[in-house]
């Protein structure tokens, strides 16, 4: 992951290595130890190699986009890209937000495809589920449902009788954007006084809301974001609203490329 941008920027791989502690580029083209996995590796890597594809982008094409939007740990990406916080500012941010998810034990999440969002509930609803809730509307029929570990495995017998539908548990400790994460967010919300933010130089719709980022709600819209879910279609409806937006993934990988096509055929 990112094995041709690394070079593009030594001064940046250079301030990642010192606040990390590590070597990012060694991490993210080798992973020996098997670290990637693991969300307080994960997060970093993520946020730093999508950057750097950033800076290639609009170097390569003299062009920025008029509006930004990332998915989770993505909206930080988005942040930076409007000049909200620099490069480090942004890896001392997910680094420390990686720490503290990390922490998260017993939790669990699973996606479910094939239903709509009140359909999950009602399932949740009438099998007394009533600990899991809906961490992310991804699609108009994929969601991903979070809360303790237990509960996510009594989930899966309940959807996998449902005809036509798919769910897929997936490898995290913890059950993040929940209720369950509220002891990270209050830690998070401590650290992120440290921090001085800028005024966005173009609007970043937010997860919590996929309304734009005021300057006054930085630091609470990225707490809040820790507990509360990722309206990704929300944002992607917000965006479509100009017939002429032009929406274009930049970062490793296309999933949200995908996402996106199925938002946009009601898939």
């Amino acid at each position: 992951m990112g094995a041709d941008v690394f070079d593009a920027f030594p001064d940046l791989v250079t301030q990642a290595d010192e606040i990390l502690n590590y070597s990012i580029k060694d991490l993210c083209l080798h992973d020996k130890d098997g670290l990637l996995n693991q969300t307080q590796y994960t997060q970093p890597a993520l946020f730093t190699v999508s950057a750097f594809m950033y800076l290639q982008k609009i170097h390569t094409t003299g062009r920025k986009p008029d509006y930004v939007c990332g998915h989770s740990l993505g909206e930080y990406n988005a942040l930076f890209a409007a000049e909200v916080f620099d490069f480090a500012t942004g890896l001392k941010l997910v680094k420390r937000r990686g720490e503290l998810m990390s922490q998260a034990k017993d939790g669990g999440m699973a996606a479910v495809v094939g239903l709509n969002g009140k359909e999950i509930e009602r399932i949740l609803q009438d099998n007394h589920l009533n600990n899991l809730a809906i961490a992310n509307h991804n699609t108009y029929l994929q969601f991903v449902i979070s809360g303790p570990k237990q509960e996510i495995d009594n989930a899966q017998a309940v959807f996998k009788q449902r005809n036509n539908v798919t769910f897929i548990p997936l490898n995290v400790s913890g059950a993040f954007h929940s209720r369950y994460m509220q002891d990270a967010q209050n830690k998070f919300s401590e650290y992120l006084a440290e921090f001085a933010f800028g005024i966005p130089k173009m609007p970043v719709l937010a997860n919590i809301n996929a309304h734009p980022y005021h300057p006054a709600v930085i630091r609470s819209n990225l707490a809040s974001q820790i507990t509360q879910p990722v309206k990704w279609t929300a944002i992607i409806e917000n965006l479509r609203k100009n017939e002429h937006t032009t929406l274009e993934e930049v970062g490793p990988g296309k999933v949200l490329t995908g996402l996106v096509r199925r938002i946009i055929y009601q898939q």
